[in-house]
C-alpha cells in the first residue's frame, strides 16, 4: 500500500482532497516540464491510492498536456480507482499587484470550459482549482446545481494569501450555504512562489471549522448535512432570491 492510500486509510476518510500542483513546483516555467498526460503516472497513482482507500479521492492538480496544449487540471476518482471526473482550471491565474507579485498562467496554459460535479453517497461535490474561488458566479452555479461542498486545490501566495484566502472561503460558504474546503500546497521559503499554506475547511455558517498552519499537515472535519439543512431553513436565502430580477445562467450543463 503506497504511503497516501496509508494516511487516508488510517483515519477513514470519505472525501479526500490534494493541493493544486502536487506533483510539481508551482510557475510556468515548469508546467510544461511536468505537465503529464490523463490518464498518466500521477493518475494512476491517485487510483490505486483511492481504490485501495475506499475514498473519493481529490487529486489537487496537476500540468496536463493535451493536443499541444497545457491545462491546470483536477481528477477526481472513486473509491473503485475509477476517474470519475476530470476539471481544468476556468479562470487562469493572471494578476499584477505593483511591488509585489506578477503571475501569468495564461503565458502556457489554456483554461478549462467546464463546470465539473460529482455525487458521493453523501452530498454532492463542486470543483474549482484556486483562482476559479474569486469568482462567485462558479460558486451560486454549483450551489444551485444541488452541491452541498465545493473543493478548491489552491495555491495562495504570501500576498493574496493573508489578505483573500479565508476571506473567500467564508464568502463562498456563506452566499451559498455550502461546506468549502481548501488544499494548498506547505510553505516553502526557498521556493520560485512561496505558497500560503492554510489548507481550511469552512461551514455553511462561515466558521472556520478546521484549518492548517503554514507546514505541512493533513486536517479533518466533518460534513454535517443536517447542519446545512438548518441554517438553510434558518436563514432561506434561496427561497427569497429575486429570479425576477436577477440571474447567474450557464451556458452548459457541467460534467459529473
Amino acid at each position: 500500500m503506497s504511503t497516501l492510500a496509508k494516511v487516508m486509510s488510517k483515519f477513514r476518510l470519505a472525501v479526500v482532497q490534494l493541493q493544486e500542483c502536487f506533483n510539481s513546483p508551482y510557475g510556468t516555467s515548469f508546467f510544461s516540464s511536468y505537465a503529464e498526460k490523463i490518464p498518466g503516472e500521477s493518475t494512476q497513482v491517485l487510483s490505486e491510492a483511492a481504490k485501495e482507500s475506499k475514498v473519493y479521492l481529490v487529486g489537487g492538480s496537476i500540468p496536463e498536456e493535451d493536443s499541444g496544449k497545457l491545462y491546470n487540471s483536477c481528477t477526481v476518482f472513486g473509491p473503485d480507482g475509477e476517474m470519475i471526473l476530470k476539471h481544468r482550471k476556468i479562470h487562469l491565474f493572471d494578476i499584477d499587484v505593483p511591488g509585489k507579485i506578477r503571475f501569468q498562467e495564461s503565458e502556457t496554459l489554456s483554461p478549462g470550459n467546464t463546470l465539473s460535479m460529482f455525487e458521493t453517497p453523501f452530498c454532492k461535490v463542486g470543483v474549482g482549482i484556486c483562482y476559479d474561488m474569486r469568482f462567485a458566479e462558479l460558486a451560486q452555479l454549483y450551489s444551485r446545481k444541488g452541491c452541498q461542498l465545493l473543493v478548491y486545490p489552491g495555491a495562495f501566495n504570501m500576498t493574496t494569501g493573508p489578505a483573500h484566502w479565508e476571506l473567500l472561503q467564508r464568502g463562498r460558504a456563506l452566499d451559498n450555504q455550502v461546506y468549502v474546503a481548501t488544499a494548498s500546497p506547505a510553505r516553502d521559503e526557498t521556493a520560485s512562489y512561496v505558497a500560503w499554506g492554510h489548507s481550511t475547511v469552512v461551514n455553511p455558517w462561515g466558521e472556520v471549522i478546521s484549518k492548517a498552519g503554514p507546514e505541512e499537515a493533513i486536517i479533518y472535519a466533518d460534513i454535517d448535512l443536517q447542519y446545512l439543512s438548518d441554517i438553510r431553513q434558518q436563514i432561506p436565502i434561496t427561497a427569497q432570491r429575486r429570479d425576477d430580477l436577477y440571474a447567474v445562467t450557464s451556458t452548459q450543463e457541467g460534467s459529473g
